[in-house]
């Protein structure tokens, strides 16, 4: 198994964890919001003096590449980078939708094999970025960014138990009404669940480039206009 270090910062939670054969070593989290650019360094350091302290060498940098935050996926990416090419190592990009998924798997009995899972990450008003994932973390559904509404995800609902999940599905729950829609609360995207997805991409050697790599926006971004001040 390798060392990696494990990097989230696509939502509001920032978080650093250091893995190795399977556990978690080290982890760091910080659930205030907006604090990725001060904390981020200040848990990677941390990390890397643990691994240092126990004559640990890197393996790999793994870092979400979103969807999520503009700003916190750019933050976390360029930390990874930086630390990819200062180490010569590979970097290993995690899907935070997959990545909401599996945290939901591991943390949650769903006792149905063909439970469909949606994880929502809350985009704006009524949009979120989302995606539909069977049991083996396969897409029924690739990631996209969709309004919610009564609709939403009708067909599948028809004939699917769907396990909703991810900062996104609480504005959901009150609008999605069916007997087979089950949301659960309190899933947020951390480092500390990234061991699974980010031990399987380098045993598979599914790395992402290091200089060109660049998050997973699925929108573009736009930015807001200041307005003008009347005199």
């Amino acid at each position: 198994m390798a060392n990696i270090l494990n990097i989230e910062t696509s939502t509001s939670v920032c978080s650093v964890a250091l893995t190795s054969e399977g556990q978690v070593l080290e982890h760091y989290e910080n659930y205030d919001g907006k604090t990725h650019a001060t904390l981020l360094s200040l848990y990677i350091q941390r990390s890397l003096k643990y691994a240092r302290s126990r004559n640990m060498q890197l393996d790999a940098v793994a870092v979400s590449i979103g969807p999520g935050s503009y700003t916190g996926l750019r933050i976390g990416l360029s930390e990874a980078k930086g630390l990819a090419f200062g180490f010569n190592i590979p970097l290993i990009g995690v899907n935070t939708l997959q990545l909401l998924t599996v945290t939901t798997m591991f943390n949650h009995f769903i006792d149905d094999d063909n439970a469909l899972y949606v994880p929502m990450i809350d985009a704006r008003r009524m949009e979120v970025y989302t995606g539909v994932y069977n049991n083996a973390l396969e897409p029924v559904v690739e990631p996209e960014a969709k309004i919610i509404d009564e609709g939403a995800f009708g067909d599948l609902l028809a004939s699917h138990h769907m396990v909703f999940f991810g900062n996104g599905s609480d504005k959901a729950a009150n609008v999605i009404k069916s007997p087979n829609a089950e949301f659960i609360p309190g899933i947020k995207p951390e480092a500390l669940h990234m061991l699974a997805l980010s031990e399987k991409a380098y045993r598979e050697h599914d790395f992402i480039d290091v200089a060109y790599s660049t998050p997973l926006y699925i929108k573009e971004f736009q930015a807001t206009k200041r307005k003008k001040k009347v005199l």
